[in-house]
């Protein structure tokens, strides 16, 4: 699997349509999320194509959001997170292979709906003519994060859990990642951010804790507050990432915890690399800025273009979780 930031062909994303988590088609949520992910597709077209999987009857709301040079096709889907519910690209000499993962809802959640999303992958497969290569193991892309080097990030409570993947080991669970990615090292976190728990969380997803940089580094999501629960989860992640011997940077989380007296799990660490730009998350919190210059650094010369993410969190995910990469 090429890393994020080697050359893209495009982008691929899925048009929120209604369901539990978005609302009904009149509800002031689903328009809200509509925006926010029209957002994030906006600010990725002028620098490479991006495609979004509409479903039918939602193309005419498509349209009146999106820049016109964002394309559509008509695919039935359940819910938006298209960097879970599609394929992962990864390439076998000059070929491209298109990886279906299992997909069951995050863990058969009890709002979720995969019925369509699961069948995601091979569509999005199909329209690209990319040959499939199907794996029985169940997670999502949020779930994994590789260097292109040969090394993939993992978190136990996603791979190992029992509503995933009852019956697997860990070393059944690195045997198939390592076969369908072509890497040779997996590191280990424990748990994902506290607010991932919760009722439309991922339960753990590595994509909001860590991520690899161009620069050869690492990414963590940082709390400095002692009393916020992530405080710990931040020091042990970070303690295990250098015990790997990698270049951990700091990217400290944002200074706002909660949004209507709950926890919210914000993060900067949940940004998307495209063809020389780096979308990254804003909350329209102090620490928006300072977490620019640090994807400035780690990123170098690619420009760096804040979205507001706010809107995509309180769905249960961030500018990551929506979009899915097609390397050259």
């Amino acid at each position: 699997m090429p890393a994020e930031w080697e050359p893209h062909q495009r982008t691929w994303m899925a048009f929120p349509t209604a369901n539990p988590t978005f609302g009904e088609s009149d509800s002031p949520d689903l328009a809200r999320a509509r925006q926010a992910w029209s957002a994030v597709a906006n600010a990725i077209v002028p620098f490479e194509p991006v495609t979004i999987l509409v479903n039918p009857g939602d193309q005419k709301a498509a349209q009146s959001v999106l820049n016109p040079a964002v394309q559509l096709v008509e695919v039935p889907i359940d819910d938006a997170w298209l960097r879970d519910s599609g394929p992962t690209f990864v390439t076998s000499g000059a070929k491209p292979l298109a990886v279906d993962w299992r997909f069951n809802g995050w863990g058969a959640q009890s709002w979720a709906r995969w019925e369509h999303d699961a069948l995601a992958a091979r569509a999005v497969a199909e329209l690209t003519g990319t040959e499939v290569s199907s794996s029985t193991l169940t997670q999502e892309g949020g779930a994994i994060h590789v260097d292109g080097a040969g090394t993939v990030l993992l978190t136990e409570t996603v791979q190992l859990d029992p509503d995933r993947n009852p019956d697997w080991t860990r070393a059944q669970v690195e045997a198939e990642v390592h076969a369908q990615l072509g890497t040779n090292r997996a590191i280990w976190l424990p748990r994902g951010l506290t607010a991932d728990y919760g009722e439309f969380g991922t339960r753990g997803h590595v994509d909001i804790v860590a991520a690899f940089t161009a620069s050869g580094g690492v990414v963590v999501h940082t709390q400095t507050d002692p009393g916020h629960p992530d405080y710990e989860v931040s020091r042990e992640v970070t303690e295990i990432l250098r015990e790997a011997q990698l270049n951990v940077v700091e990217l400290l989380a944002p200074e706002q915890h909660e949004v209507d007296g709950e926890l919210v799990d914000h993060s900067y660490v949940n940004h998307f690399v495209a063809n020389s730009v780096v979308i990254a998350c804003s909350f329209d919190d102090p620490r928006d800025a300072q977490a620019v210059e640090v994807l400035e650094k780690v990123y170098p010369g690619r420009t760096v273009l804040s979205v507001d993410a706010r809107d995509i969190f309180a769905f249960g995910g961030g500018i990551h979780c929506i979009t899915q990469q097609q390397p050259l």
